[in-house]
């Protein structure tokens, strides 16, 4: 189960570069929105760190650097299909201008340190 959702994970990667090179933010946008949460058993479900660290684990593997976005919009992906209702949430800072993506369950942070809605105002939830 474990290394079918690294192989999951890569390939989500790959589609959301490929969105990222040649589409628009909306695209992605549409790719998460459109991820429904698929409820499974509980027994079947995997934990959201199992779900989390196989994202990690691709992005080892990913021939190039991994943005946040990408990150959190698979993670995000991932974690309906396998009945978690996570959200994408993208965030801003005014000084210095930052943005950044991260993914939430039940309003806890998943993939990146839990401080984040205090560093960056959020600007949109998916």
């Amino acid at each position: 189960m474990k290394m079918l959702l690294v192989l999951q994970s890569y390939v989500l990667l790959v589609k959301v570069d490929l969105m990222m090179r040649r589409s628009s933010l909306e695209s992605i946008h549409s790719l998460v929105h459109g991820q429904a949460v698929i409820p499974l058993a509980a027994r079947k479900q995997p934990a959201v760190e199992t779900i989390s660290y196989a994202v990690e684990l691709a992005s080892v593997f990913y021939p190039k650097a991994v943005l946040c976005l990408q990150n959190s919009a698979v993670t995000t992906v991932l974690l309906r299909r396998h009945g978690w209702n996570a959200e994408l949430v993208i965030g801003a800072q005014t000084l210095p201008f930052r943005t950044h993506a991260w993914c939430e369950v039940g309003g806890d942070v998943v993939n990146d340190k839990p401080y984040m809605r205090e560093i960056y105002a959020v600007l949109e939830r998916c």
